[in-house]
């Protein structure tokens, strides 16, 4: 699952963000932020080659957030920092932001280990179980009629059922039980109150930190530098409306953080400047449903309004992603009384403006 594409906005320059840090530290190494927090990367591979994660010095160890993908890379790096620049002390706890492979992939790992407890919002532990769960099923028949509504032809939906089920195998056996963490709580970690600040839209309950006295923000993929996060419908909730979510969450994270927060992303590198980039990121996708409202003022399907929303080329690698992020863009016009849905007799769903 890709946390979304590079940023596509051309009407509008992305804002000059201001990057404190010369370089980032390689994979086994790790760079102070403040006084006791360490930013570290586990590897991925493919385009964004890295996972931002941080350890939070405490007694008794340190607080993890964020664990990277499953797998004996990451388990490796893992034990290089525990046994290098963590001075090996062990893991106290593990906060996940959200519940994306790259993000929750190594809990499980992290917490048996060390026999410490995961700390995780509701829905995404409860989401993630729910995926994992499909882990070698075939690609059931919603799913299916969902992706040919939208225009897939017969060679996208065969390489789809041939690539579903793998949501699992980016992660270790999950932790079986977990420490429920809610919008508003103030944690203590490291000696200081931390404030979790929900977002929502990538994903149903993502979970941020907030530590006002070192003006930090642990941001995961609710607010990244460079790149607009994944916004998706998905066939579990076809009727779903996650870019209004996603919208009105980053604006109370701006009416809630301050801007003078240093914003440690799950991926690029840390920056100042969190209004202006939330700024842009709400603008961007604002003045894309108002391209997108153009174009479909003759009946479009989901799969005709890419080229308005996106633009690298839509091959078989990214179609999944292309077709969520566009169906959550025109859901989001429905919900605001600006687009209808119709079906033809075939079952393929076409947008018009009204």
């Amino acid at each position: 699952m890709r946390d979304g594409f590079q940023d596509i906005e051309v009407q509008s320059p992305r804002p000059k963000l201001n990057y404190p840090f010369e370089r980032g530290p390689a994979v086994g190494e790790s760079v102070e932020i403040a006084a006791g927090v360490r930013w570290m990367r586990m590897p991925l591979g493919g385009s964004l080659a890295f996972i931002n994660v941080w350890a939070i010095e405490e007694d008794g160890g340190w607080a993890i957030v964020d664990t990277g993908m499953g797998g004996p890379d990451t388990q490796q790096a893992w034990r290089t920092v525990f046994a290098g620049p963590l001075g090996g002390r062990p893991a106290s706890r593990v906060f996940v932001t959200h519940m994306h492979p790259d993000h929750i992939g190594m809990s499980g790992w992290l917490t048996r280990k060390y026999g410490c407890q995961l700390w995780i919002s509701r829905l995404e532990f409860l989401m993630c179980r729910s995926l994992a769960a499909d882990t070698g099923r075939e690609a059931p028949e919603d799913a299916l009629t969902f992706y040919r509504a939208a225009g897939w032809d017969e060679e996208a939906l065969e390489n789809y059922r041939v690539r579903f089920g793998g949501f699992g195998k980016g992660l270790h056996a999950l932790p079986d039980s977990f420490r429920r963490v809610s919008d508003g709580d103030v944690i203590e970690i490291g000696g200081r109150p931390w404030e979790v600040v929900i977002g929502a839209g990538h994903s149903p309950e993502h979970v941020c930190l907030w530590q006002p006295d070192l003006k930090l923000f642990i941001s995961g993929d609710q607010v990244l530098p460079k790149i607009s996060s994944n916004v998706s419908v998905f066939p579990t909730e076809p009727e779903g409306d996650p870019l209004s979510e996603w919208l009105s969450s980053l604006a109370r994270i701006k009416a809630r953080v301050r801007d003078d927060v240093l914003v440690l992303p799950a991926h690029n590198d840390p920056f100042h400047g969190l209004h202006a980039r939330v700024d842009h990121l709400i603008g961007g996708h604002e003045r894309g449903l108002a391209r997108l409202h153009r174009l479909i003022a003759e009946p479009r399907r989901v799969v005709d309004v890419f080229p308005v929303l996106f633009r690298r080329k839509i091959d078989h690698n990214v179609l999944g992603l292309a077709t969520g992020e566009s169906l959550a863009h025109l859901n989001c016009l429905i919900a605001r009384g600006m687009a209808v849905r119709e079906e033809d007799e075939a079952g393929v769903a076409w947008y018009r403006a009204v």
